[in-house]
């Protein structure tokens, strides 16, 4: 291993070209992007989203020209740097973004975001695009990777570790040497925040964390295209992230197989609209439900046996106060799976302070298994133990929840998704939301990535 993995890896960000990415990478980026695109679109309307929208118009300031870039949720155009933030926080609401088990980072909501600005700022071709945001991908994976679980225990990996993510991204784009990446990564880093307090009060910042890790991580790229020098240790330095962020940083895995491995592949796709720690147990559920074809009224309990960053993180959530709340309570979610069959955004907007939830909701416990828990986080194995009324004790296991890289989402199901939060949210008709699809499945071929809506549609 080099001495300085940060070095290398910033060198990799700003060599990897197009021609290096293997075909089958190529593909997952574009349905990683479509898949994106569609948790975007589901973002309009959100209060946090919004709140947020309205301070990036009013800092931009009027008038002015409206500018090169598509922020998804009003189609209104602005700079770059404005739209990357808008896009990040509409992108990570409506919990439906993918998810990279072994860093458990959320990739999209801070590559994308950037990659798409950038893009339609400098009229970067589709290869262009594709390349940068699989940099972003590979890079933000590796760092979530290097940071560890003591990490995540406090920080939302998503809002530290994406703002080097979404530097790797810009910074490919805008054609950094590796020095000059090198120094994104630097000024990135020192901008690293999100804290999981969050979730105790029922509090907005989640979308706060992915929007201002897309912004600050593009205006750390460009400021290092300007000449601004950031720190060269940024994670592995004696003051680095590392250092004041966590306990059990390996810097092999910095630079592990670095044009060999690609992690863009190994990133999942959620299948319901809940936090990824729910996903297994869920998946276990239903399984039990549909082998012994139980209804709700049958089950007396349900153990969930988890990770502990499961507990970590789903254990502030008791008796949920919001629609986004409930997304991270275990009992919600195995109450709407249980109940409705599905934990989708529907079903969570209508039925998450139903009676029958809430009352599925008190039979749900969390118990941590020590299988489950050593195979965290490369693994995210679902367990549970259902007792009935009838005095059976049951037991299901998933070993790979649906989306998953072993059990992933077909194109024909990221459209259905696509379509569905369109919907959900009003953002787009039924024929805009196909226009849009098609477009973005066509993302790699296009000549210069032009606008999203209106006359420069699918350029």
């Amino acid at each position: 291993m080099t001495d300085q993995p940060g070095r290398a890896l910033a060198a990799f960000a700003s060599q990897l070209r197009f021609d290096s990415i293997p075909p089958h990478v190529v593909e997952r980026a574009v349905n990683l992007y479509v898949d994106w695109l569609g948790s975007a679109l589901g973002g309009k309307g959100a209060r946090p989203v919004e709140t947020l929208a309205r301070f990036a118009h009013a800092a931009r300031g009027a008038p002015q020209a409206p500018g090169p870039c598509d922020v998804i949720i009003d189609r209104s155009r602005t700079s770059a740097y404005f739209a990357a933030m808008m896009n990040g926080a509409a992108s990570h609401f409506i919990e439906q973004d993918d998810v990279h088990n072994g860093s458990v980072l959320h990739p999209a909501t801070v590559v994308f975001p950037v990659t798409l600005a950038l893009a339609q700022a400098l009229g970067s071709s589709g290869r262009e695009f594709i390349a940068a945001s699989v940099a972003g991908y590979e890079v933000g994976i590796r760092v979530g990777e290097f940071m560890g679980r003591s990490h995540y225990k406090i920080f939302h990996t998503t809002g530290t570790v994406g703002t080097i993510a979404a530097a790797a991204a810009a910074g490919r784009l805008l054609n950094l040497t590796p020095a000059q990446m090198l120094d994104a990564f630097g000024s990135a880093g020192t901008q690293a925040s999100g804290l999981w307090e969050f979730l105790r009060d029922a509090a907005d910042s989640k979308q706060l964390h992915t929007a201002m890790a897309a912004a600050n991580g593009l205006m750390a790229a460009q400021l290092a295209a300007d000449g601004f020098r950031g720190a060269r240790r940024i994670l592995e330095g004696a003051q680095g992230m590392a250092a004041g962020m966590s306990s059990d940083a390996d810097p092999a895995k910095l630079v592990d197989r670095l044009g060999q491995r690609w992690a863009t592949v190994e990133t999942s796709f959620k299948y319901h609209a809940a936090c990824r720690h729910t996903h297994p147990a869920a998946d276990a559920l239903l399984a039990v439900i549909g082998t012994y074809r139980l209804n709700p009224g049958d089950i007396e309990d349900v153990t969930a046996h988890v990770h502990q960053g499961a507990i970590d993180v789903l254990g502030s959530v008791s008796v949920p106060r919001t629609v986004h709340q409930a997304k991270f309570s275990m009992g919600t979610v195995l109450g709407l799976v249980a109940c409705r069959g599905h934990a989708g955004v529907n079903e969570f907007e209508h039925d998450y302070v139903a009676s029958d939830v809430a009352a599925f909701r008190e039979r749900v416990t969390m118990a941590l298994d020590e299988q489950v828990d050593r195979a965290y986080p490369a693994r995210w194995i679902g367990k549970v133990s259902v007792t009935t009324r009838d005095g059976r004790t049951l037991h299901g296991r998933v070993d790979e929840p649906k989306g998953d890289p072993g059990n992933t989402l077909s194109r024909e199901e990221i459209a259905a998704k696509f379509v569905r939060l369109a919907a959900f949210s009003g953002a787009a008709s039924e024929k805009e939301a196909q226009r849009l699809l098609d477009a973005a499945w066509g993302i790699a071929d296009a000549a210069r990535v032009g606008g999203l809506f209106g006359e420069e549609a699918g350029v």
